[in-house]
């Protein structure tokens, strides 16, 4: 008679104890990989969110990464309130804005409405001046009789800081020929240089921050179909800039 083979009754034993050590270790760099992304991170609140899941991750306690982290939180350029600087320093378009303000008053007290105007745009201070104010017709020498205006107006363009400051001169579409000028080209641009030399006689203006152009008949600000279009655009303008470097 066959003798029955005794079967086992328990499995063959796994032996798992290498998981812990091996847990312990992933748990390890884990922390040291969470501990150096927060300490390069410039966000406070980005670290206290990272040290929260951490924690909560393990344990549900505190533990490597709790709210008393040593990383010092940094204050953004943007949390700053406006006028938070030590020194306050005006745009360079309130300081135009204050210039405006002076020219537009001179202007109103010279009963000059009609001949000067001031526009405050982007590019600057634009001051226009029609050229009657300063030159008979074909002439490019500036009048005695108005003089002193431009004699007043460079004492207003003494600005501390000083400004790029530039002469244009424009004229209408009539063509121009005589001894002196053979195109507009040469007109608007004697016309501006002379009014430029008219301003450089007051002292306290430095010259290398100021520049001529001229643009003959181009660029004109009203149809050159009527006389009136015309007188418009036979002008100078005065640009003041909200640059402070002079001119190359």
């Amino acid at each position: 008679m066959a003798r029955k083979r005794k079967s086992k009754n328990h499995d063959d034993h796994v032996d798992e104890s290498w998981l812990i050590p091996y847990a312990d270790l992933l748990t390890l760099l884990l922390a040291l990989f969470v501990v150096l992304f927060a300490s390069s991170s410039i966000d406070a609140e980005k670290m206290k969110r990272f040290a929260s899941s951490f924690n909560e991750a393990f344990d549900g306690g505190t533990g490597v990464l709790d709210e008393k982290s040593s990383v010092p939180p940094t204050v953004s350029n943007d949390s700053l309130p406006q006028g938070a600087n030590t020194k306050e320093e005006n745009s360079p378009n309130e300081e135009l804005s204050g210039l405006q303000q002076k020219v537009d008053e001179y202007i109103s007290n010279s009963g000059l409405h009609d001949k000067l105007q001031t526009t405050l745009s982007d590019d600057g201070l634009k001051i226009t001046i029609l050229n009657d104010v300063f030159f008979t017709s074909g002439s490019a020498e500036v009048q005695q009789v108005n003089y002193k205006v431009a004699q007043d107006i460079s004492k207003l363009l003494v600005i501390n800081p000083p400004k790029q400051i530039v002469i244009a001169g424009y004229t209408d579409n009539v063509p121009i020929s005589n001894a002196n000028f053979s195109s507009n080209w040469e007109l608007s641009s004697m016309r501006a240089l002379n009014f430029m030399k008219v301003l450089l006689e007051n002292k306290e203006l430095n010259p290398q921050w100021f520049s001529v152009r001229g643009y003959g008949q181009y660029h004109p600000i009203a149809s050159n179909d009527t006389p009136e279009g015309r007188e418009k655009n036979r002008r100078v303008e005065i640009l003041i800039t909200p640059s402070s470097k002079p001119s190359e």
